[in-house]
């Protein structure tokens, strides 16, 4: 799994920053440190979750990683390829094998397309056949999300919210991709209908070998559908390890937190487990503290906290994190 030929997407060193601009002159002011300075590596074939706080960067990464967004710095290597570097059509052309699937369904379809048209124009968009070939993968790629192939002709309005993120699934396969960022598929979901969504995520992933960066506030389904996690805040990583590792020695502070605040079905586990409370609010990205970035909210910090940045280290075999009292 961690051997070099094996690393689908690698990530050094990105930074994501968007200028602030005030004044008629719209003169540059500062700017909002989204993404600053994250690195990782996702395998060929797994699952790599990414959690944190709202605000925190995630959906920015992904897209930043699909080059939506130009970096502000570092690099992203696809296949060997830094795609920071290519050219608008090579960069186009590197578009079938990496694809999203957006948070809201209800957004992400235009309303005035039919399914068949918002599925087919990735097809369309790259000359994949004549319009009967693209009428029968439509076809095949509704049965393969479980939706009736009638729904072809149908408007996005028609559709339940889980339908709707069904045709968005089916958008996303429709060119083979081998690499797809889920970025919070089910969050604007019911919970019943989340499950389903999941299933289908996973079955797919193992019929096509798929490779999913699979970003969501949901820690428990990020639990069983993630081979690995990483933990995010205020625009860096603080930790990322193996799921069953992350989850069960917990080495940041802010990861620490997080698990505690997951529900658990147990009244009896849930009465003595010790619930951790983070005190005041999470820092403005625009300015954010020095040192670390999670020292106002930490109740580890110290003086070294505010002064030096931590390291980002192999505490344990596979176990990444950042922090001065680990």
């Amino acid at each position: 799994m961690t051997s070099e030929k094996n690393v689908l997407i690698k990530v050094e060193d990105l930074v994501m920053h968007f200028p602030i601009y005030r004044g008629v002159i719209r003169r540059q002011v500062g700017a909002v440190h989204a993404v600053d300075g994250i690195s990782f590596e996702v395998y060929q074939g797994e699952t790599l979750g990414l959690v944190g706080e709202s605000g925190c960067g995630k959906s920015t990464t992904g897209r930043t990683i699909l080059q939506l967004y130009k970096p502000t710095g570092g690099n992203v290597y696809f296949k060997g390829k830094n795609l920071v570097k290519l050219k608008p059509e090579a960069m186009r052309l590197m578009r079938r094998e990496m694809q999203m699937i957006f948070q809201d369904p209800y957004a992400s379809l235009n309303p005035r397309m039919t399914v068949r048209d918002i599925i087919g124009e990735p097809l369309m968009a790259f000359g994949e056949g004549t319009s009967k070939e693209i009428d029968d993968r439509v076809a095949s790629l509704l049965d393969l999300v479980k939706l009736n192939k009638d729904f072809a002709s149908r408007y996005p309005h028609e559709f339940s919210g889980g339908q709707r993120q069904r045709i968005g699934v089916a958008r996303a396969l429709a060119l083979n991709p081998s690499f797809i960022i889920c970025d919070e598929p089910i969050s604007a979901l019911d919970v019943s209908i989340q499950a389903q969504v999941v299933n289908l995520l996973e079955e797919l992933q193992e019929e096509f070998n798929l490779t999913y960066l699979f970003i969501a506030h949901d820690l428990s389904m990020v639990r069983h559908i993630s081979n690995r996690v990483a933990v995010m805040y205020l625009g860096i990583i603080v930790e990322l390890a193996d799921r069953n590792e992350l989850y069960n020695n917990p080495l940041h502070p802010y990861t620490q937190a997080l698990l505690s605040a997951i529900p658990v079905a147990d009244p009896v586990y849930s009465e003595t487990r010790r619930r951790i409370i983070l005190e005041g609010d999470v820092p403005s990205p625009a300015n954010p503290p020095s040192g670390c970035r999670f020292r106002t909210r930490c109740p580890l910090a110290d003086t070294i906290c505010k002064e030096q940045k931590p390291e980002w280290r192999e505490v344990r075999p596979n176990h990444f994190a950042a922090c001065h009292k680990i």
